[in-house]
């Protein structure tokens, strides 16, 4: 069993800043990359940023600048730092991994239950 479990969300003003937090555990061997998405009302899940173990970073193109992925390999944990929100960042966010949980095998991914950030005066 893997568990992504997230924190950090919650409701701020426009022009705010959020960081949200992810800690993967359970039977885990390696991680490949880690990141977030999210997912708004009546809108698909899409792409936040995400994150290799080599720590190479890749961002959906309309956030970069305002948000920042970071991870602790040692504490299985990705972060993102959310800057100057605004109320179209509102939405459900996921945390994602691609890992393996034993020696051999493919890697698999996994899902958090999601956080709610909510940007709103």
């Amino acid at each position: 069993q893997v568990q992504l479990v997230e924190s950090g969300g919650g409701l701020v003003r426009p022009g705010g800043s959020l960081r949200l937090s992810c800690v993967a555990s359970g039977s885990i061997f390696s991680i490949n990359s880690m990141g977030w998405y999210r997912q708004a009302p009546g809108k698909e899940r899409e792409l936040v940023a995400t994150i290799t173990a080599a720590k190479r970073t890749n961002y959906a193109g309309s956030l970069e600048g305002r948000f920042t992925i970071s991870r602790d390999n040692a504490q299985n944990t990705v972060y993102l730092q959310m800057n100057s929100l605004i109320p179209e960042d509102t939405a459900v966010y996921f945390c994602y991994s691609n890992l393996f949980t034993a020696a051999w095998g493919r890697a698999g991914d996994f899902w958090g239950q999601g956080t709610q950030v909510t940007v709103s005066s």
